[in-house]
């Protein structure tokens, strides 16, 4: 991953594409994640030069979105993990681990952030296959497969052949939140559509799911603004 040296460095995802037919530089409003579009062919000592050219732009665009649109994810940072806030602090040891309302992170303070990720990964799918399982359970309809993205547009799928997949921030919502989702899910091996039908199994097995998918809608979008650096 390309990083544009300066203060502060600024991380660059380089996207080939067949689409590409010249440079392009887009900044996302959502993360603030940069992404440079490269046509195949193209050799990347050009891209950096554009990249290089467009560097004034990049800063101004970075500097002006507001302060809440992005957060990198290092030490000091206040991250949601289950829906309480811990602070980032370097730790001892190997293994991260919460204590009080701090997140201990050992090892290199430049890697925390992605090492943070993996943990946070880890501890979804756990939570997510715990949940799957039992909401699958409550209907007789075992699920095929779990898989975790890190998806902006939808928060989990169920495809026709009972294979569920579960964006991984969900880890840093409410419990109850990312239970309500694993029972949306689970709903769908019976009903494959969002009919009354379906919504009469999911109040079946998750009473009360109008709270948490509000929540979703209300503050979903705040766990896509932390930045791992993975």
């Amino acid at each position: 991953m390309p990083v544009l040296p300066g203060s502060p460095p600024v991380e660059v995802h380089l996207k080939r594409s067949a689409r590409s037919a010249r440079f392009s530089l887009r900044v996302s409003r959502l993360d603030g994640k940069v992404t440079l579009s490269v046509p195949l062919r193209a050799r990347e000592a050009d891209a950096l030069e554009f990249l290089r050219g467009q560097e004034g732009w990049l800063r101004a665009t970075l500097q002006a979105m507001p302060e809440s649109a992005v957060r990198a994810v290092g030490h000091g940072t206040l991250l949601p993990v289950e829906g309480r806030m811990l602070t980032l602090a370097p730790g001892s040891g190997r293994a991260i681990r919460a204590e009080g309302d701090a997140l201990l992170v050992p090892g290199d303070p430049g890697q925390a952030g992605a090492r943070v990720a993996a943990w946070l990964k880890v501890l979804a799918r756990d939570r997510l296959a715990r949940a799957s399982t039992h909401y699958a359970g409550l209907l007789g309809r075992p699920y095929a497969r779990l898989a975790l993205r890190d998806t902006r547009s939808r928060w989990g799928s169920c495809s026709p052949d009972g294979a569920l997949m579960y964006s991984w921030r969900l880890i840093m919502a409410p419990p109850s939140v990312l239970d309500y989702v694993a029972a949306h899910e689970a709903a769908h091996l019976v009903e494959m559509n969002h009919s009354a039908a379906y919504w009469a199994v999911v109040a079946r097995i998750y009473p009360g799911w109008k709270r948490e998918r509000a929540w979703l809608h209300d503050r979903g979008q705040s766990l896509h603004r932390f930045r791992f650096g993975d």
